[in-house]
């Protein structure tokens, strides 16, 4: 969603763009194109994206800068990037990028034969192997529901258990196809999807990272700035739209219809459409927008 995050973001005051999770710089460099009078700010916790982001901006000199750490630490890591401007414009890209999903010695695609690893910080020491071979029935199901919406959740959890120790992804990916019914893996792209979309979301302890993220980045923004979120499951967008609509309300309880007399701070407001999905064209282009779910807002 290129185009729509390049519209929303090219709209607002001179000064600093934060992509806090900067991955291959493809939105970095595109509104750095657009907007000669912006400087950014780029995050990630993945040392070969940074590395590779670092690179393909470089022809920006010093209107880029690019910063090792978490997506949720971006107060702390754009304070230590002082001096700078207003920060007027913040993008969240959720989820794996695509470089990490492409290389298959990193664990995140069931289309390669990999060791089950998923992390995006390789100093991290939870993997994937450890959560498949050593999770419960219990945790287990519960990670495959709320990270993935998997329907099949107990009968998945299950057959890891039953087959355990699984050290590939060709193995999980095995396992986890002939954990569902037949019928069902006809039908909405590889079965295996959602098992290995939840355990990347676990290994990097990203759910729980979303609403001090979103709150942050509203709090950092100067008046008129915005910001857009893309996420790509339902799990992350309800987190994504309760802390938007958090940062809307400010708590705020007073009856309806009625002006605000609690003090709630509104410290923003959300951008219409509320929801945005890829056109169908870039569906048809690239098939990795098709999940994705895009969300913005305005300081105000």
């Amino acid at each position: 969603m290129l185009s729509e995050i390049v519209d929303v973001l090219g709209q607002v005051p001179t000064g600093v763009y934060v992509d806090a999770t900067l991955g291959g710089a493809g939105h970095a460099t595109a509104l750095l194109e657009q907007r000669d009078d912006m400087s950014l700010i780029g995050i990630d916790r993945d040392p070969v994206a940074r590395a590779a982001a670092s690179k393909r901006l470089e022809r920006f000199g010093d209107r880029a800068t690019v910063v090792a750490g978490r997506f949720d630490d971006i107060a702390d890591l754009v304070a230590g990037c002082e001096p700078h401007g207003p920060i007027t414009g913040v993008l969240f890209d959720l989820g794996v990028s695509s470089p990490q999903f492409d290389d298959g010695e990193r664990g995140f695609s069931y289309r390669y034969d990999a060791p089950l690893d998923m992390r995006m910080n390789q100093d991290d020491s939870l993997t994937a192997a450890e959560i498949v071979n050593t999770w419960s029935h219990q945790d287990l199901t519960r990670l495959l529901r709320d990270a993935a919406d998997e329907r099949f959740a107990s009968r998945i959890a299950a057959r890891l258990i039953d087959n355990r120790p699984i050290a590939t992804t060709a193995k999980l990916a095995e396992i986890v196809t002939a954990a569902i019914p037949a019928a069902t893996r006809r039908t909405g792209g590889h079965p295996a999807k959602r098992t290995f979309q939840a355990l990347r979301i676990a290994v990097n302890d990203e759910l729980a990272q979303i609403p001090r993220a979103v709150g942050d980045a509203i709090d950092l923004l100067v008046t008129n700035g915005r910001g857009a979120v893309l996420s790509y499951h339902s799990g992350e967008d309800r987190l994504v739209k309760k802390a938007i609509a958090l940062a809307e309300t400010g708590g705020c309880e007073c009856p309806p219809r009625l002006p605000c007399g609690c003090g709630a701070d509104h410290k923003a407001r959300p951008l219409a459409p509320k929801l945005r999905r890829a056109t169908q064209d870039e569906k048809d282009t690239n098939p990795r927008s098709s999940s994705a779910l895009l969300r913005c807002f305005e300081r105000i």
